[in-house]
């Protein structure tokens, strides 16, 4: 894995846990050698993440559409900053960008994009890890209602593999690379969407 797209909050939220996991997940991204793919904004966790992995010797892509280029505060100390013209294409460039997915914590736009990154992937459309930080519990509701989907038929049990969870960055980072995407055909292709 030489690029690790992170979604996350654009502020910071109640617990200042949050934003020393995001700079411990910025340095570990840096000293694995791991360019970080994210947001491009420079507040909240983003920037927070974005600063750790710069300050740790690494490598930071954004990807801003247009119009939050104000109202994220775009991070201009980026290694490269990407403008887009709409939300839709900055989810595409970052996966176009990454080999693998990971979400903090965060509030509709980055559950947004995490569940995006699972679709595309149940649909086959990658084959990419992708992973939940579970920082101080932020998404054990998150992971029931995964289970209850699965429980209640609406999920099968192969694409809840689709989430690779963990507490820690280390973890998850070697869980996603010895992830194997599931064994089953693809719904569409990509030049079908």
């Amino acid at each position: 894995m030489k690029r690790i797209a992170v979604f996350c909050g654009s502020s910071s939220g109640t617990d200042t846990v949050f934003e020393k996991e995001a700079q411990i997940l910025g340095q570990t991204l840096a000293k694995e050698n791991i360019d970080l793919v994210y947001g491009g904004a420079n507040v909240g966790l983003m920037g927070a993440l974005a600063n750790a992995t710069l300050s740790g010797g690494g490598n930071v892509i954004g990807v801003i559409p247009t119009f939050l280029k104000s109202k994220e505060i775009a991070h201009l100390g980026l290694t490269e900053l990407h403008i887009v013209a709409s939300m839709h294409e900055r989810k595409t460039k970052m996966n176009d960008l990454c080999d693998g997915a990971i979400a903090l914590p965060g509030g509709f736009g980055t559950l947004e994009e995490l569940f995006e990154m699972l679709t595309w992937g149940q649909l086959g459309l990658h084959q990419k890890p992708v992973g939940l930080l579970n920082v101080n519990g932020f998404y054990d509701e998150l992971i029931q209602l995964m289970d209850t989907m699965v429980e209640k038929g609406f999920l099968k049990e192969v694409y809840r593999k689709l989430v690779l969870i963990s507490n820690n960055p280390n973890d998850l980072l070697a869980q996603m690379r010895t992830y194997e995407a599931p064994k089953v055909g693809k719904w569409i292709t990509r030049e079908t969407t």
